[in-house]
């Protein structure tokens, strides 16, 4: 009788666990999927709120990286509701930005402190007619995908956002589609604050646009195999030629914990 009762006491214990961390993976899921909806929305304030306020958290956008809780909304509350609303936290009349976050993938560690997770966005946007003369970016509509391979970190038994790096893979004119991207459509971030009162606190090495193909490293290993994916087959060499002649694989930033 007593094994028996040890043996339940540790059939319950594991699956306690085991629900613990999947009850974690669903949090850190809604807390992408949320930062999702606000950001569509111009909440800029609220999006900010969501990340954490470790030292070490960033935020990595166009070849930028924005440190700290301060960065973040330097970014957000500053650059992207200065360009898209005016100042305002909130949407205006006519602008159109919505990005869902898909395919998102989540592994949270064995103590239930850190999670990564790999999302996908595919984004519409632009403005309306009744807006071109108006809005700062007058008459224009554009798609965009992309994908995001972010950690997060559990603080006071919240999940918030630690280091948010997003790769915009391509950008197209609605009209045009992407086989005829302009090279350098959306430049990347080349000056840091202060020089830019609203830049990044560094840039980052090697960032990448389309036609440029690079695959952002997995942060999970292949499921089967149990092993990551080679760097070279990481790269995109042009067609027939060998990886070697193509750009250096990307390589995801870490904290200067893990450092």
């Amino acid at each position: 009788m007593t094994s028996d009762i040890e043996h339940l006491k540790e059939v319950v214990a594991q699956l306690q666990k085991e629900v613990t961390r999947l009850s974690d993976q669903e949090d850190v899921r809604k807390l992408q999927y949320t930062y999702g909806y606000y950001l569509d929305k111009c909440l800029y304030k609220e999006v900010a709120d969501l990340y954490s306020d470790h030292p070490d958290t960033c935020v990595e956008f166009l070849g930028g990286r924005y440190n700290g809780k301060e960065g973040v909304k330097r970014l957000y509350v500053s650059r992207f509701a200065k360009s898209f609303v005016n100042g305002r936290n909130g949407p205006v009349h006519g602008f159109l930005l919505d990005h869902p976050q898909i395919q998102g993938i989540v592994d949270v560690n064995a103590e239930g402190t850190r999670a990564k997770g790999r999302f996908r966005s595919m984004m519409s946007a632009g403005t309306h007619d009744s807006i071109k003369d108006t809005h700062p970016r007058g008459s224009v509509q554009w798609w965009e995908g992309g994908i995001y391979e972010n950690e997060y970190i559990k603080e006071d038994g919240v999940w918030k956002i630690f280091r948010l790096k997003y790769f915009p893979f391509w950008h197209a004119t609605f009209e045009e589609g992407w086989a005829h991207t302009k090279p350098n459509y959306v430049p990347f971030l080349s000056k840091t604050y202060p020089d830019d009162p609203n830049g990044p606190n560094e840039l980052c090495e090697n960032p990448m646009l389309w036609p440029d193909t690079r695959v952002v490293p997995f942060h999970y290993k292949h499921p089967a195999t149990g092993q990551q994916v080679a760097d070279d087959d990481l790269r995109a060499p042009r067609f027939g030629e060998d990886p070697s002649t193509s750009a250096p694989p990307l390589v995801l930033s870490t904290s200067k914990s893990e450092a």
